[in-house]
């Protein structure tokens, strides 16, 4: 716990959902307590459930950008990472995010 601390002092954090259809994705400040940004994949239509997570993550990666967020920690919670939550962080990576 004290690990999560520690990074999360220093870092903002992508959070991310699965669902049966849809995967979601948020940057966290936790010491503000606040989502920064969100992306998700409901309302792209084209693409398997593979290339519509990396399209979200890449989505998620450059608004991050855009708000001067570079460096972030990620939090996939209880999901292994593979398939799509392997996708939207490779999408967020080549969108220029480090993690």
């Amino acid at each position: 716990m004290k690990k999560l601390q520690k990074e999360s002092a220093k870092r903002v954090r992508i959070a991310i959902f699965r669902s049966n259809r849809y995967i979601y994705g948020q940057i966290i400040n936790d010491s503000d307590r606040r989502t920064l940004i969100a992306a998700s994949d409901i309302k792209q239509k084209k693409g398997n459930r593979i290339e519509r997570a990396f399209a979200a993550g890449e989505k998620l990666g450059e608004a991050a950008r855009a708000k001067g967020i570079t460096k972030v920690w990620f939090d996939r919670g209880s999901y292994r990472y593979h398939g799509r939550i392997k996708a939207f962080a490779e999408g967020a990576r080549k969108a220029g995010l480090e993690f």
